[in-house]
């Protein structure tokens, strides 16, 4: 036997899972302890919140109190709002923020691959998207009430200039960020340009614009909202409108606690298919 064999260590494979069940007992205790940590912190702000207006520290009339929020809220879902029931009103402003958000995903990712592919066309285009990129999209919002009017249009075109841009821009740079090893491996064995995107180039940018989509969607809410805010017949971006014309503060913190919760399940949703989908790719537990 050579020499190389005898000092060569030898492993205990039967550490090995219990090192991965410690390692998994871990993450779930950490995981344990980052949710109660959330917890008590929003506890510890709306119970300071409350103190403090009930102690008249801060003006009730222009903050409001939680108690006086969740009290709207109740009103809201058990009687319904001055524009209908509160579930129409959610579903209208869900519904212009998630055609807004798919129109602007398929058209960032469709421009981000098409530029990051052909040089050409980024050089030509480049800069016209670098000063629409510049302009507040915000402000975009009176000219599409003006465009589109009051109906759903106007707030979907909001929304899809508030989405477009992250979008494009990290599927741009996914296209550029492609292994060039596997673009020339996929040549050599005669895949055409269209075969070389489809099956390396868009897969290998999936992660990058995955990353946008988490951000995408809460654009998305915003622009609703913002068309909403400065016309509309129904939504929550008109109940906003509404309790600030009539100095309703706890209306429009309710408002804004009802698109948080709308937010945070999409994000969940998102989340959840993010992680279907890159199965393969090893956790921050594993690692």
């Amino acid at each position: 036997m050579s020499p190389e064999v005898l000092d060569t260590p030898v492993v205990d494979t039967a550490k090995i899972p219990g090192r991965a069940h410690t390692r998994a007992r871990a993450a779930r205790k950490r995981k344990i302890v980052v949710g109660a940590a959330r917890v008590l912190l929003l506890v510890a702000v709306l119970g300071l919140w409350e103190v403090l207006s009930r102690a008249k520290a801060i003006d009730p009339f222009n903050f409001s109190m939680p108690s006086k929020i969740w009290e709207q809220i109740h009103t809201w879902v058990m009687h319904g709002t001055a524009l209908g029931s509160l579930g129409e009103q959610i579903w209208y402003t869900l519904h212009e923020a998630l055609l807004g958000w798919v129109i602007g995903v398929v058209a960032g990712v469709i421009f981000g691959i098409a530029l990051g592919r052909i040089a050409l066309l980024a050089d030509v285009l480049g800069p016209y998207i670098k000063v629409l990129n510049s302009i507040p999209r915000i402000v975009l919002a009176p000219i599409f009430v003006i465009w589109f009017g009051l109906g759903p249009a106007s707030k979907v075109a909001s929304a899809v200039v508030l989405v477009f841009f992250p979008v494009f821009f990290n599927a741009f740079q996914g296209a550029r960020e492609v292994d060039r090893n596997l673009v020339a491996n996929a040549r050599i064995l005669g895949a055409s340009d269209r075969r070389v995107t489809l099956q390396v180039v868009i897969p290998s940018a999936t992660s990058w614009i995955f990353t946008s989509l988490h951000v995408s969607f809460g654009f998305a809410l915003i622009g609703a909202i913002v068309g909403e805010y400065i016309g509309a017949t129904k939504g929550i971006g008109l109940l906003v409108a509404q309790s600030q014309g009539t100095f309703n503060a706890a209306g429009v913190y309710a408002a804004m606690v009802i698109l948080a919760v709308v937010a945070l399940l999409a994000e969940g949703l998102l989340t959840f298919a993010e992680r279907r989908i890159f199965r393969w790719k090893p956790s921050d537990s594993d690692r």
